[in-house]
């Protein structure tokens, strides 16, 4: 009998204890992560655009994924499919999440095509395609912090992250823990490739995350982005 209790006592222990050390691992998680770096601020709204008739379509207020896909939209099918299923499929559905794609006038019934090929299972309600002229395009692409240019088709793999403000997103220093350690040269991400699953699978989904986390915790209060980063400086 006695030993019928220990072992009941002892399985009752481990079901009050184990929900407590989950959460504890959680909390430092929630609460001691490094926000989302701007990397460019006053990125030009598509509203802005004197050649885009779509006023229903805007960057502020909305975390939006930016891309250009130009001339011709159907030669990037895959880049396009890429991005649809690693990054619009995972975050489709959260609030003022959207994807906007830059397309030249001339290349609307191409870039409708496209669209077409993407929706076969799915519409794609938060995947916006705003026409303006290569002119605009450019002079909201310069507005861009990237090492990366258009193509003679204006086309590049490259996307990129803007947030609520028109502050562009990414990562000032991008080195990986093997990389610090050997004090390689800092170096940013500043936009994510498009052709490299890993690229968008790993970092991108991963900072998108971050700022979903940091709007939230603004909505609630909780965001301080400068204690958090002492607090994470002081951890290392």
């Amino acid at each position: 009998m006695q030993k019928k209790t220990i072992k009941r006592n002892l399985v009752l222990g481990i079901l009050f204890f184990l929900p407590v050390t989950f959460l504890l691992f959680l909390y430092p998680a929630k609460h001691n992560y490094i926000p989302l770096e701007i990397v460019k601020t006053d990125v030009l709204d598509v509203t802005n655009l004197l050649s885009n008739k779509d006023d229903s379509v805007q960057l502020k207020d909305n975390i939006t994924v930016l891309n250009f896909i130009g001339n011709n939209p159907e030669n990037y099918i895959t880049e396009a499919s890429n991005l649809k299923e690693l990054v619009y499929d995972k975050f489709t559905g959260f609030k003022k999440f959207q994807i906007v794609t830059l397309v030249p006038v001339e290349a609307k019934e191409k870039a409708e095509r496209l669209r077409k090929e993407l929706t076969k299972y799915k519409p794609l309600e938060y995947w916006k395609f705003v026409y303006a002229s290569q002119e605009d395009i450019n002079k909201l692409f310069s507005t861009l912090r990237t090492s990366k240019y258009l193509n003679f088709e204006g086309f590049v793999s490259e996307v990129y992250v803007i947030d609520k403000e028109l502050n562009q997103r990414g990562r000032l220093d991008d080195r990986s823990k093997v990389e610090i350690k050997k004090e390689a040269q800092v170096y940013p991400l500043t936009s994510y490739n498009m052709s490299e699953v890993a690229v968008l699978k790993n970092k991108m989904s991963e900072d998108v995350r971050v700022i979903f986390t940091e709007y939230r915790q603004k909505r609630k209060g909780e965001f301080n982005s400068t204690t958090r980063r002492a607090d994470d400086l002081k951890a290392n």
